[in-house]
Parts: structure tokens; sequence; C-alpha cells
């Protein structure tokens, strides 16, 4: 079963007082490379884990520690320029704007690895993208 791994997911497993840290923190152990997640999600997931207002501040150099822990363990997906404008066509052409069009992205990626389950918090975020992507989404409570 190939797994694919959203950012909702992958922070809570760096951040032991996060509600989900648990079974985030379990599915990414249990993860290797026939699991996945998209290039820019390190982006997201080191960004968003630098920025929480915690004491002691998670440090860049953590955070890119933590960035190496991710890619050394799951398979990263990138989109070729092409793939990016059409996910992004195919995105608006559905009447998806703003942020929901980072999800389109990932969700392209998802779909390009072919993986099995797209691992999420955000279920809202990635059912709304059509069925396709919907029939993919679970929450790590349901694995």
């Amino acid at each position: 079963m190939k797994r694919f791994f959203d950012s909702s997911v992958l922070v809570p497993v760096f951040y032991a007082d996060h509600l989900q840290h648990a079974s985030s923190a379990r599915l990414f152990r249990e993860a290797g490379k026939d699991d996945f997640c998209a290039l820019r999600t390190l982006g997201e997931v080191c960004a968003t884990l630098t920025s929480l207002p915690l004491r002691p501040r998670i440090t860049g150099p953590e955070g890119i520690s933590i960035v190496k822990q991710i890619s050394a363990r799951l398979t990263l997906v990138t989109l070729s320029e092409q793939e990016y404008v059409s996910a992004l066509e195919l995105a608006s052409s559905s009447a998806i704007v703003g942020a929901a069009a980072y999800d389109a992205l990932i969700a392209h990626c998802v779909l390009k690895a072919g993986a099995d389950i797209l691992l999420t918090w955000n279920v809202r975020d990635f059912t709304r993208l059509g069925p396709t992507t919907a029939r993919l989404v679970k929450t790590p409570l349901e694995l």
C-alpha cells in the first residue's frame, strides 16, 4: 500500500505536543521509500515548524534536520514544468483558486506517484478536488 504524506500529517510527527502526534508519528515510523511526499511539502513543513510559537523555538538548522529525515524516509515527488502548468490549468477550470491551488499541485503529485492513499488531516481540502483525489484521502486514524 503506497501512502502519500501531506504536510498536515508530517508537521505533527516532529511536534510532540501536537494533538495528532501519536497517530502521525506511528505512520511515519512505518513508512519507507515506497511511500511519498511532494518536494514542495518539505518547504511547507520546515516553514511551519520553525514559525510555531514554541519555547524553545525550532531553529533553522533543526528544521533542515527534519527535512533531511523526511527525505531520507520518503520518496519525493516533483512535477515537471508541463505537469505543474497542467495541474494549475485543471484546477482553475474546476474553480479551484487561491491557496487551494497548492492542494491541487499536491494531488497531482499523489496521482503521479501512483499512491493508494493520501494521508492528510485536511480532508476537506483534498476531497473538494474531485472524485479521483477524494477516493484516496484518509486520515491517519483510518489506518
